[in-house]
């Protein structure tokens, strides 16, 4: 990976969502603008805010895909990266990012 290039395996269950009453939503159904989480796999030498193993939140729609090895990979930069989740201490509830 160049400059502040990190590579994003997105998360495979973002295509079907269930609401809170249990109906099943499809992948196509028409809805405001969605982002997405993907757990970085490559970083380039730049990328500060960003580690390997993180899952980040991201816009799906400002993407290049790429495909290594029959896996489909997400190239961003690391000013599109929105969102880094934190671990969540076992005490705790909640998410936060």
């Amino acid at each position: 990976m160049l400059h502040d290039r990190i590579l994003v395996e997105p998360d495979q269950a973002a295509g079907e969502r269930k609401s809170a009453a249990g109906i099943v939503i499809p992948a196509t159904a028409a809805v405001g603008k969605r982002l997405a989480w993907g757990a970085v796999v490559a970083a380039g030498p730049h990328v500060r805010q960003v580690a390997l193993g993180d899952l980040v939140l991201f816009d799906p729609d400002e993407r290049a895909e790429v495909e290594l090895e029959g896996t489909t990979l997400t190239l961003l930069r690391e000013r599109d990266v929105h969102a880094v989740q934190e671990p969540v201490e076992s005490e705790s509830t909640g998410l936060y990012l």
